[in-house]
């Protein structure tokens, strides 16, 4: 029999996973321009020229290229005014062609993030932060119309690798608005037993080690040690952290919240850091945008 330290867990290969759900919208964007003669539109709005938003950008409007979604950019100067932002917003709000918009964040300080996206259609909200949306996800027997793209994509990795949520126990790392909360309350919809973690928690240790299931959601490198998970557990590490690395030409790394190296000894399965979440948020983001497009479409 193999001696516990031979234990490697399985790979969740969120790119290939990814890559599957990809192929699916293709095939139903095709179909719906058959039937339609339209295909899904997403807008992505993005304010000033951070180089990380503008890379994020890039990579989301090269997926809707590749699925056959139509993008349609909206670029607006640093200096926008925040009522000028709120106009583009309205302006695709009303446009038929538009069943997605996206907002990239951060917005420059001047602009009330809050307002700008409450101003977001529901009907159109692919990101779904809309209060009205996550207000449903935090209801029973409620549902929003759309699903915040990381934590959907977190649930999928989960179901499409066979786990089961039902009656587990699940520990969410983390509790921003962004992912360890709808995250949380999607575990909690699934019928599992839910404990957030968070920096104000006394022995995040012991509380991790009782998980059947962790998404780690901290933004803090290798937080969490391999002696901290169950054996068997499912690991979904959503963390990306750069850390220095001298022999990277870039001069460094990226890493999750969770020690991959240890985590692969005990648990049963576990996300890469890159190749795990990441891919999985942009194509939900795509299903968000087809599901819109499809309920415009089909009523």
């Amino acid at each position: 029999m193999a001696s516990p330290s031979d234990h490697k867990a399985t790979i969740i290969d969120g790119k290939a996973v990814a890559q599957t759900i990809r192929n699916e919208i293709a095939a139903e964007v095709h179909l719906l321009s058959q039937k339609y003669g339209k295909v899904p539109g997403l807008a992505v709005v993005i304010v000033g020229n951070r180089k990380d938003s503008q890379s994020y950008v890039s990579m989301k409007r090269k997926a809707c290229a590749e699925v056959g979604i139509k993008s349609v950019d909206i670029d607006l100067p640093e200096q926008v005014s925040e009522a000028e932002v709120v106009c583009k917003v309205h302006e695709l709000n009303a446009n038929p062609d538009v069943h997605g918009i996206l907002v990239q964040l951060p917005l420059p300080k001047h602009i009330n993030e809050e307002r700008v996206l409450t101003e977001i259609s529901i009907e159109k909200d692919v990101d779904g932060f809309h209060p009205l949306n996550i207000g449903k996800l935090a209801m029973k027997g409620r549902e929003p119309l759309f699903l915040p793209c990381t934590p959907k994509g977190c649930i999928e990795l989960l179901s499409r690798s066979g786990v089961a949520i039902k009656g587990k126990k699940a520990v969410v790392v983390g509790r921003s608005n962004i992912v360890g909360l709808p995250v949380s309350l999607l575990l909690l919809k699934a019928d599992a037993t839910v404990t957030i973690v968070h920096s104000h928690s006394h022995d995040p240790e012991s509380t991790i080690r009782e998980a059947d299931i962790i998404i780690a959601a901290a933004g803090q490198a290798m937080m969490i040690k391999g002696s901290w998970i169950k054996p068997g557990a499912a690991v979904i590490d959503v963390g990306t952290n750069a850390i220095d690395d001298k022999s990277k030409k870039s001069g460094y790394r990226l890493v999750g919240d969770v020690d991959f190296h240890e985590a692969c000894k005990v648990a049963g399965c576990i996300t890469p850091v890159p190749g795990g979440v990441g891919p999985m948020t942009v194509a939900m983001l795509l299903k968000n945008t087809l599901d819109g497009a499809k309920r415009t479409l089909e009523s």
